[in-house]
Parts: C-alpha cells; sequence; structure tokens
C-alpha cells in the first residue's frame, strides 16, 4: 500500500508526540523524523525529502526559512503544511508564495486534520485562489516599486541578510554595527513597506529574487 512519508516540526513536545500518534495509526502516513527547531528541519526535509511536512508557525523564522528552501531545492521540494493558532487573509497571501499547500488550525478535529493531509497527499492546494494570486502580485508588482524606492542601501542589504535566516545578533557582527542598531533598521524597514515581521519580509525577498529582482547587497 501507498503511504506518504511525513516530517513533523514544532517547538512543543505535545504537539510532535500528538501528531506522530495520529498519523502513526493511519496505513497511509509514516511519520519519518520530528524536528522542534528550523534549522533541523530544513537539514531533514533535505536528507530524507519527504512528500509531506507539517510545519508549526510558532517557530522563529519558519515560514521565511520555508520559503528560501522551495526557492532554492533543486528536486521537488516536500509539500509544506502548515499548523497556526490563527490565520489572516494577509498571511494566507505569503504561505501561498511560500509555496505552501494547506494551512491547519490548532483547533481543528483530528479527522479534519487527516483529511486535509490525504487531499495534499493527491496534490491538492488548500489555500484559496485570491490569497496565491495576491502573493504573486505582490511577487511581481508591489515589491519592486516599494523597496527600491523607499529603502535605503543599508536596508536593502539588511533585507537580504534576514532572507538569508540570520538573527540580529548575527547581522549586527556581519556588518560590524550593535544587534540593537540592526533592530531599529528593521523597524524603519516594516514601517516603510507595510509588514509587521521578520518572517514576512523574507518571503517578499525571495519572492521578489523569483520575479527577477535582486535586492542589493
Amino acid at each position: 500500500m501507498h503511504f506518504s512519508r511525513v516530517v513533523i516540526a514544532s517547538r512543543f513536545p505535545v504537539v510532535l508526540l500528538g501528531l506522530n500518534c495520529l498519523l502513526e495509526a493511519e496505513r497511509d502516513f509514516k511519520v519519518v523524523a520530528r524536528c522542534n527547531d528550523g534549522a533541523s528541519c530544513f537539514e531533514t526535509l533535505r536528507s530524507l525529502a519527504p512528500d509531506i511536512a507539517i510545519l508549526d508557525m510558532s517557530m522563529p523564522d519558519i515560514l521565511g526559512q520555508a520559503t528560501l528552501d522551495v526557492a532554492n531545492a533543486g528536486t521537488a521540494p516536500a509539500r509544506l503544511v502548515f499548523l497556526a493558532t490563527s490565520v489572516e487573509d494577509r498571511d494566507l497571501a505569503v504561505l501561498a508564495a511560500a509555496g505552501a499547500y494547506a494551512v491547519i488550525l490548532n483547533d481543528e478535529e483530528p479527522e479534519t486534520l487527516l483529511q486535509t493531509l490525504r487531499q495534499v497527499a493527491d496534490g491538492q492546494k488548500m489555500l484559496p485562489p485570491p490569497a496565491y494570486e495576491e502573493a504573486l502580485s505582490c511577487a511581481q508588482t508591489a515589491m519592486p516599486e516599494k523597496y527600491l524606492a523607499v529603502l535605503t542601501d543599508r536596508e536593502r542589504q539588511i533585507m537580504s541578510l534576514v532572507s538569508e535566516g540570520l538573527s540580529n545578533k548575527e547581522i549586527g557582527r556581519r556588518l560590524k554595527v550593535a544587534d540593537g542598531t540592526i533592530k531599529v533598521h528593521l523597524h524603519h524597514i516594516f514601517r516603510k513597506l507595510e509588514i509587521s515581521n521578520r518572517t514576512i519580509l523574507a518571503t517578499l525577498v525571495v519572492s521578489q529574487a523569483g520575479a527577477g529582482g535582486t535586492p542589493s547587497g
């Protein structure tokens, strides 16, 4: 019988254990790895090449790293399914840009979760089409006009480093400035681009690169 190989990633042990028990009780899923941080998760995805990856959005920078991994994948990437406490329309657009197949809320019934995963296993994208179109629009039109026109060279440089998954402290060391200075620069970037966090920022950078543009480094 065919089964889907699954990697689960969450910083909460109870989530990892609960999902593992739920999936292992089904004949058409096999959990091949459980990860508790983003770095080990994406290393595992590259080494094991599972069919589905279930990623908890509460993990720091998980969405930005997922986008990078999908963009740089030399082979067909795992089908990404995100776990979330809540999701806004704008989040759906960002998730679609990251290559997500579905979003599952933490309060979903187990039967609904399994049904969604089976649809993903069949190749169905469960995100609403308007969100995907919005993400494409963001990558192809809004981003070049905004960030090329209103960001300074230093802000674009920091933007690129954020998209590489570096922390404020690591960026500060790279640029030889205090990490508090990086935090101030990020605040200005978020305000100028009308976004709320570094995960969305990393997604926009990768989307822009895929559309043919590159940030100044």
